[in-house]
């Protein structure tokens, strides 16, 4: 392999880790515009800045940005995984419709030698050791995983190359022999490999996670870190998981997301096991953590425990009437503190009363109007707060719009081309 650490360690998990805080909760529902765009900068908690942004849009065939991600090659003794991987488009290379494709393919097309021998598969490890790195903040992807016995695609973070003493942060781990499961973990020195922290989650109903794409993220705070599916939180690790070990997790990380082919703890694939596989990553999504932040004119907090969104002329983001229904109008009000105004970020979504900021029957004109409903994960409910102050719903790639450029109470909010005007400029510390 490059310089890179043996990271990817000898992990058999006990069952009892397997099965630990595994949430049954629906997957996201794809939509054909689901894709993000350059425009839809980040799905990340609002009021966060972008730190690291691809949605691999490109052309069919090109590989990866190399001014975000370098190749890792070679095989990988230290796991004993069965595949070489390989640099350049091959093995990974952008699909023309806003995704990375990493594939494990059957074969050894130039007399690759492994740990075990001449290599029997290749693949993919893309990372970012020297192009990015950051110490907290959201880190979100959006992917479709493999099938099949053997299949191990990950998507993690490193502390460097002294593994385990500078940590390792595993956001989404899934082995084929277990498809409608991943896992979050964390590795340091007295808790790595096997002996790692962490936990699993289960779709519901026998789903399995190579059916569609779903979002992985964790929240990466200085004592603290949550990881999520689908928005959802399954997941908390402090400083008091650790047995009296020394938390390592207080310094920068770099980002790695690969396909693993075998290995001790997927096993090696079989009979059943058909390629090529394929890893579908919609996108990298970092931006920094929004917790404490400070400076610049914010909503404020809420009497209803969220905060507030302000627009044009200072009014606030509004549930008319305070009315939790389906359907209720979204308009712009005076900021009076209430639930009503008291908005809150989990997974891409904006909250009140218990329901979702919504795009009514999940359109994508301009003049669509903006409703509360049941959260249900569509793409009619995903929101990026950037940091030139735009909502964009990425799934039309057009902004959060006071209707008619009017800061008058009452007025109705809708999705619109984004302009930059003053109606489209919202703020909120969430």
């Amino acid at each position: 392999m490059s310089a890179s650490p043996p990271t990817r360690r000898f992990r058999p998990r006990p069952l009892v880790l397997l099965a630990a805080a595994a949430l049954l909760v629906g997957g996201w529902l794809q939509t054909g515009a689901g894709h993000t765009t350059a425009a839809a900068a980040d799905a990340a908690p609002a009021a966060a800045t972008a730190t690291f942004t691809d949605d691999f849009n490109g052309a069919a065939g090109s590989a990866a940005d190399s001014s975000k991600w370098g190749y890792e090659t070679g095989d990988n003794v230290n796991n004993h995984e069965r595949e070489y991987y390989t640099s350049g488009a091959h093995n990974a290379a952008l699909d023309g419709q806003g995704d990375l494709v990493i594939t494990a393919r059957k074969e050894n097309p130039a007399n690759y030698q492994c740990w075990y021998g001449s290599c029997q598969y290749t693949s993919a490890r893309l990372s970012t050791p020297q192009k990015f790195t950051q110490a907290y903040g959201h880190f979100e992807t959006r992917m479709k995983l493999p099938r099949g016995q053997g299949m191990w695609p990950a998507f993690w973070l490193l502390g460097g190359s002294n593994w385990p003493t500078d940590g390792e942060i595993d956001i989404m781990e899934n082995v084929g022999f277990e498809p409608g499961s991943v896992h979050g973990t964390i590795h340091g020195p007295g808790y790595s490999g096997s002996a790692g922290i962490g936990a699993g989650y289960t779709l519901p109903n026998g789903q399995s996670f190579s059916d569609a794409f779903h979002t992985f993220a964790v929240d990466w705070a200085p004592n603290s870190i949550k990881w999520s599916v689908d928005g959802t939180v399954y997941e908390t690790r402090t400083p008091a998981d650790l047995g009296g070990n020394r938390w390592v997790f207080d310094h920068p990380f770099y980002i790695i997301l690969n396909l693993a082919v075998g290995g001790y703890w997927p096993g090696d694939p079989d009979g059943s096991t058909t390629f090529p596989q394929q890893l579908v990553v919609d996108y990298v999504h970092v931006t920094t953590s929004d917790s404490g932040s400070t400076g610049g004119t914010t909503g404020g907090t809420t009497g209803g425990g969220g905060h507030a969104i302000t627009g044009i002329a200072g009014k606030c983001v509004d549930v008319a009437a305070a009315n939790s229904a389906n359907g209720t109008p979204v308009q712009l009000y005076d900021c009076n503190g209430s639930a009503a105004q008291a908005w809150t970020s989990t997974g891409g979504t904006l909250r009140a009363l218990g329901k979702c900021l919504d795009v009514t029957a999940a359109g994508t004109a301009n003049g669509a109007q903006i409703q509360l409903y049941d959260c249900n994960g569509t793409a009619a409910q995903q929101w990026v707060v950037t940091s030139a102050h735009d909502i964009v719903n990425p799934a039309a790639n057009k902004c959060l719009d006071a209707s008619g450029n009017s800061s008058a109470n009452g007025t109705r909010l809708q999705i619109w081309t984004c302009t930059g005007g003053a109606n489209q400029k919202w703020t909120y510390t969430g």
